[in-house]
């Protein structure tokens, strides 16, 4: 008998999810708020202010299951240092739908805004001069959200 002819394992494959879920949610924090110095969060200064916060220490090994979606059982306080480092509620970690938190809403856009000025400053220094009409074109379409 191989792995592939035994059932499913309903609670198996809900952990699988929920770890999935969850390295979702901590590398979309991870790639949209920054640290205090405007620097993207790494292992100490994410441990460190965990510390600071909240008394609780993430292991570097914890650090590294988490964000890699690996199977393991997450301390609730380990939920809600991460949660308070990156000022949302422990909740929207593990819920894999549900009202996304306005601060991680806010951040977002201002990455969506930032990308979209980048593409327009390099449509305008690479078509502006040369073919204003094609610049125009692709400033709508970036302005219409497609």
């Amino acid at each position: 008998m191989t792995e592939n002819d035994l059932p499913p394992d309903p609670v198996q494959d809900s952990r699988v999810r929920q770890a999935r879920v969850l390295a979702r949610k901590i590398n979309l924090l991870l790639d949209i708020i920054m640290d205090e110095s405007g620097q993207p969060y790494d292992y100490p200064t994410l441990s460190a202010k965990a510390e600071q916060l909240t008394g609780y220490n993430i292991s570097r090994t914890r650090w590294s299951l988490l964000k890699n979606g690996k199977i393991q059982v997450v301390p609730d306080d380990a939920l809600r240092a991460i949660a308070a480092v990156f000022d949302i509620g422990a909740e929207y970690l593990l819920q894999e739908d549900g009202k996304i938190p306005d601060r991680v809403v806010a951040e977002l856009e201002l990455v969506r805004s930032m990308r979209r000025a980048g593409v327009l400053n390099f449509a305008a220094r690479t078509l502006g001069p040369v073919d204003p009409e094609a610049f125009r074109a692709i400033a709508k379409i970036l302005d219409e959200g497609v």
